[in-house]
C-alpha cells in the first residue's frame, strides 16, 4: 500500500483506499440507518468505478441497511457490473440497490439483523457457521424462500438443521475480504475510537472478521493523533485489526455523526441534556398510536422500539414524565435514554450505556426483552405480520423478527389503512378520508413474524392503531377496543379483508379506547 506511514498503520487518501478493493471483493459496509457511514470511503469507491470500471462482481455485506435513499452508503456501489450480490439486514435506505433487485440484474438476500450481526462474530472466530433459532417460519426459513430478494438469486445461504431434537436456521460461514468502517479517532498505531459515534455498531467485529480472513480493514477518522494520546478504554478496534486510516475532518459532511447532523454530544453519551427540551409532538395518526401503546408500558420493563410510528411511544412516554420508569433499548446498541426517531434513529439521548450491536441481540434473542413496539405494514388473519416486502418494494426485516420473536409481549403499530386522513382532539376520532390500501388481508406478502408460531407458544401480542386494538388469541385475532366516534361495521370490519373475533360486552358493545388518547392535552399517563 502507498501512502504515508505513521507508526505501523498505514494513512491513506479515500482514493487510495478504494483503489485496494479488488474485482469479486466481498466488502462489509459499517452503518445503522443515517448514522455510522464511511461515506469518504464509499464515494471514493464509486468514483473509481466511474472511472475506471474497476472493481467489478463485489460482494456487498452490511448488518443494517443504512442511507438516506439519496444515493448515499450501499447505494454508491448500484451501478451494473460493480455489484454482483447484496447481503443485508435492511434495504428501505438504498432504493438504488433495491431498484437493482427488483430488475433482477443482482442476487440479493436479507438476513435477521441479529442473525447478520451474530454472523459476524462466528466469521471472526472462523467458526464454520452461525446457528440461530430465529426465523423460523418467516421469510428467512427456507421453506419460505431463505430470504432471496430476486430470481437472479438461485443459491441457499441459511440450511434448516435440527439440534437436541429442536428445528435451527444455519448460515454457513461467508469469507469477507474488506471492510470499511466509520471511527472517530485513530492513532498512529492504528488504535480506534468511537466516542463521536451514536453507538458502536458492528465495528469490533467487522474489522475482527476481515482481519482473521486475511484481508483488508480500512476506518475512516476525523483525525490521527499521536500513540498514547487514545484512552485504551475507549478504544473499540485495535490497531492490530487495522491495515489502513482515512482522515475525513470533523466539518465535512462525509463524516457527519448523522446524516444532517455534523455531532450532537448528546447522542453520543457525551452529555445530558434534559427530557424536557425534547419538542412533543402534533396529535396525529401516528401519536395517537402511540400514546395507546404506551399504555402497555409497566415500570422496570426493558423495552426495544422499532423505526416509524413506534418511534412515538418514546416521545409519549417523556411528554407524560414516565421516560424514567422503564428502560428503552435500541437495537443497534444504545441501553436506556430517550431514542432518537428519523434520521437519528439508532442513537439514543441520555443513553446509559452502549453494547456492541451482536451483543444486544443476544440479550434480544435469549428473552431479555419485555416488550417490543414494532412496525406493520399488513397483518393476516393467522396474525402475521409483513414490513420486510410490501408488494414489489423490498425494505428488509431489520431487527424486526429476532426483536418480535423473542420479546415477552409484542405490540405491534401502524395506521389501519395506508394513507387514512384523520380529525381528533376533542377525545374521539373522525376518519375524514379512508386510507386506499387495507393493511389487515387475507394473506401477508411475506411472513416477517409468524403469529402461527407465536400463537402455539401462546405469546402476548397485540395489533394498535389509530381506531381499532386487536389481540391475538389462540382461536385468532380479536377485535378489543375501538376509538370513540369510529363505526365498528363500516369503519372497521367492512375495511378489513377478513373477519376477526369481535369481543362485545353484555351489552353488545366493543370496548373504547381511552378518550384521553384523542385529546390535545398531556393524558396524565402513570405507569404501575
Amino acid at each position: 500500500m502507498e501512502g504515508f506511514e505513521m507508526g505501523k498503520v498505514k494513512v491513506l487518501t479515500a482514493r487510495q483506499a478504494a483503489d485496494l478493493i479488488k474485482d469479486g471483493d466481498t466488502v462489509t459496509l459499517s452503518g445503522f440507518v443515517a448514522n455510522g457511514i464511511a461515506e469518504a470511503l464509499n464515494t471514493a469507491a464509486e468514483e473509481r468505478f466511474l472511472e475506471t470500471g474497476h472493481p467489478r462482481d463485489l460482494t456487498l455485506f452490511w448488518v443494517a441497511g443504512t442511507g438516506n435513499k439519496d444515493g448515499s452508503h450501499a447505494d454508491h456501489y448500484a451501478h451494473e457490473g460493480m455489484v454482483k450480490k447484496v447481503i443485508g439486514g435492511h434495504f428501505n435506505f438504498v432504493p438504488k440497490i433495491c431498484e437493482m433487485l427488483s430488475e433482477n440484474k443482482i442476487e440479493g438476500y436479507n438476513v435477521p439483523q441479529g442473525a447478520i450481526a451474530q454472523m459476524l462474530r462466528d466469521n471472526a472466530a472462523r467458526k464454520v457457521g452461525t446457528i440461530s433459532h430465529v426465523g423460523i417460519g418467516t421469510f428467512a426459513d427456507p421453506r419460505n424462500g431463505g430470504g432471496r430478494l430476486s430470481e437472479k438469486t438461485k443459491e441457499d445461504i441459511v440450511k434448516i438443521i435440527e439440534l437436541e431434537g429442536q428445528e435451527q436456521l444455519f448460515y454457513p460461514r461467508i469469507p469477507l475480504d474488506v471492510a470499511f468502517i466509520r471511527g472517530t479517532y485513530a492513532d498512529e498505531l492504528g488504535n480506534i475510537t468511537l466516542e463521536k459515534e451514536m453507538a458502536p455498531l458492528d465495528a469490533t467485529s467487522q474489522a475482527m472478521a476481515v482481519h482473521n480472513n486475511g484481508g483488508l480493514v480500512v476506518v475512516q477518522v476525523e483525525r490521527v493523533v499521536k500513540a498514547g494520546h487514545l484512552d485504551p478504554k475507549l478504544v473499540k478496534i485495535p490497531g492490530i485489526y487495522v491495515d489502513a486510516v482515512v482522515e475525513c475532518p470533523a466539518d465535512d459532511p462525509k463524516q457527519s455523526q448523522s446524516i444532517n447532523c455534523t455531532y450532537d454530544p448528546a447522542y453520543a453519551g457525551n452529555t445530558q441534556v434534559p427530557v424536557s427540551s425534547l419538542e412533543p409532538k402534533k396529535l396525529d395518526a401516528k401519536k395517537i398510536i402511540g400514546r395507546r401503546a404506551a399504555m402497555e408500558l409497566k415500570k422496570n420493563v426493558v423495552v426495544n422500539l422499532g423505526v416509524g410510528v413506534p418511534e412515538w411511544v418514546s416521545s409519549v412516554a417523556a411528554e407524560e414524565g414516565v421516560a424514567d420508569e422503564m428502560t428503552l433499548t435500541v437495537e443497534c446498541g444504545p441501553v436506556g435514554g430517550v431514542p432518537g426517531g428519523g434520521l437519528r434513529f439508532g442513537g439514543s439521548v441520555n443513553a446509559q450505556a452502549y453494547m456492541d450491536e451482536g451483543y444486544q441481540f443476544d440479550f434480544y434473542d435469549g428473552g431479555g426483552l419485555d416488550l417490543c413496539f414494532l412496525g406493520l405494514a399488513e397483518v393476516d388473519n393467522n396474525g402475521d405480520v409483513n414490513v420486510s416486502r410490501l408488494g414489489t418494494r423490498i425494505t428488509g426485516s431489520g431487527g424486526f423478527t429476532n426483536i418480535s420473536s423473542n420479546s415477552k409481549k409484542a405490540v405491534f403499530c401502524g395506521t389501519f389503512t395506508n394513507g387514512v386522513k384523520i380529525q381528533t382532539g376533542d377525545g374521539k376520532l373522525t376518519i375524514l378520508e379512508e386510507g386506499k390500501k387495507h393493511k389487515f388481508v387475507n394473506k401477508v406478502t411475506e411472513i416477517t413474524f409468524s403469529g402461527v408460531v407465536a400463537g402455539k407458544a401462546g405469546k402476548d401480542v397485540l395489533y394498535v392503531t389509530e381506531r381499532a386494538v386487536f389481540a391475538l388469541k389462540a382461536d385468532g385475532i380479536h377485535l378489543i377496543e375501538v376509538a370513540p366516534g369510529i363505526d365498528v361495521q363500516t369503519q372497521v370490519l367492512d375495511e378489513m379483508d377478513f373477519a376477526p373475533i369481535v369481543d362485545r360486552d353484555a351489552d353488545g358493545n366493543v370496548k373504547l379506547m381511552d378518550a384521553r388518547i384523542f385529546k390535545d392535552e398531556v393524558m396524565g399517563m402513570t405507569i404501575e
